[in-house]
């Protein structure tokens, strides 16, 4: 399995920015598409962006222009650029890795990180 570790979550006050990193073990993303989900207290895991090969971006659609997800190859590193903050954006990110391409769905992600807490506050 990859090994991932989120990190740059934090506090934020709505219409702010974060940017999560999601650091892998190895060149993975070249192989496999890598995603972002989150999951709010109470509520199901969800899909908010996925990238194949750093090139092919897909995104949930209330992520859809206010997030981006980009790759560093050189850096086996994922990142989240997330603008325009809502509350409801608020919850735990987690980095995922998988080999089905431009899935949405958490099952098809074979490989986690644990993590990292995104608080919009309003």
């Amino acid at each position: 399995q990859v090994q991932l570790v989120e990190s740059g979550g934090g506090l934020v006050q709505a219409g702010g920015s974060l940017r999560l990193s999601c650091a892998a073990s190895a060149r993975t993303f070249t192989f496999y598409t890598m995603a972002w989900f989150r999951q709010a207290p109470g509520a199901e895991r969800e899909f908010v962006a996925g990238i194949l090969s750093t090139v092919s971006r897909y995104y949930q659609d209330s992520a859809e222009g206010r997030f981006t997800i980009s790759g560093d190859y050189a850096k086996n590193t994922v990142y989240l650029q997330m603008n325009s903050l809502k509350v409801e954006d608020t919850g735990v990110y987690y980095c995922a890795a998988g080999t089905r391409t431009s899935s949405r769905s958490a099952t098809d992600f074979g490989s986690w990180g644990k993590g990292t807490q995104v608080t919009v506050s309003s």
